[in-house]
């Protein structure tokens, strides 16, 4: 029976109009961090942002190309100071790229 309700066009259109209102009324009642994943999930309805997904994509880059250039690497005490630096430059000479920072 819940089932035949949620594909109804009018229950598609109420979920669509009065989502965002859920939210943010849900969200008001909360004094939460605004710079939290919870706050811009609960506000956006996204899950996760671009940039978020982007960077743990490049992340994910990092560790198999040291993994394939260094083997059993990732098994050093030091692998994820390693990934933590090699992000930190990564992230740094975009910047510069951009202009956003001097050399």
């Amino acid at each position: 029976m819940l089932n035949r309700l949620k594909n109804l066009k009018i229950v598609k259109q109420l979920n669509k109009t009065i989502s965002p209102r859920l939210r943010w009324l849900m969200f008001a009642n909360k004094n939460e961090d605004k710079t939290s994943a919870d706050y811009i999930s609960m506000i956006s309805g996204v899950d996760e942002l671009k940039s978020s997904s982007d960077e743990r994509r490049l992340e994910a880059m990092v560790r198999e190309q040291l993994k394939e250039e260094f083997p059993n690497i990732e098994k050093m005490k030091s692998y994820e100071l390693l990934v933590d630096a090699v992000m930190h430059n990564l992230k740094k000479k975009q910047l510069q790229a951009m202009g956003d920072i001097d050399e």
